[in-house]
C-alpha cells in the first residue's frame, strides 16, 4: 500500500484550542485507521464520503471528496456514489452533496 501522509490540517486548525484532539487527528486517525492494510485508502475515502452524505455532514464533505480524489476517485465515480446514495439517504441530502462536489470539482 503507498504510504503518504494525509494533510489533515487539525494541528493548524484545532492545535491551539484542543491539543490532544488535534494529536489524535493527525496520529491516531490519519495515520494509524487510514493506515490499516483490510481497506485501501480508496476504499476508506468512498466509505467516509458516503457516511457523511448519508448524515448530512457536509462541513467536512469538501475536505473529503478531495481526498477522495487524491486517493484515486474520480468525479464520475463520485457523482454516482452519491445519486446511489439518493434512494438510501434521501434526495435532499444528496443534492447538497452533489452541490459540494461541483464546487469542489469546479476549483481546478
Amino acid at each position: 500500500m503507498k504510504h503518504r501522509k494525509i494533510a489533515s490540517k487539525a494541528l493548524e486548525t484545532f492545535g491551539e484550542i484542543a491539543p490532544a484532539f488535534a494529536r489524535y487527528s493527525e496520529e491516531v486517525f490519519f495515520e494509524e485507521v487510514w493506515r490499516r492494510e483490510q481497506l485501501s485508502l480508496r476504499e476508506r475515502s468512498l466509505l467516509t464520503v458516503s457516511a457523511l452524505v448519508a448524515g448530512g455532514l457536509t462541513e467536512q464533505l469538501p475536505f473529503h471528496i478531495r481526498l477522495a480524489r487524491e486517493n484515486g476517485l474520480s468525479e464520475e465515480e463520485l457523482i454516482e456514489a452519491i445519486t446511489h446514495l439518493a434512494f438510501y439517504a434521501g434526495w435532499p441530502r444528496a443534492a447538497t452533496a452533489i452541490q459540494v462536489a461541483k464546487d469542489i470539482f469546479q476549483e481546478n
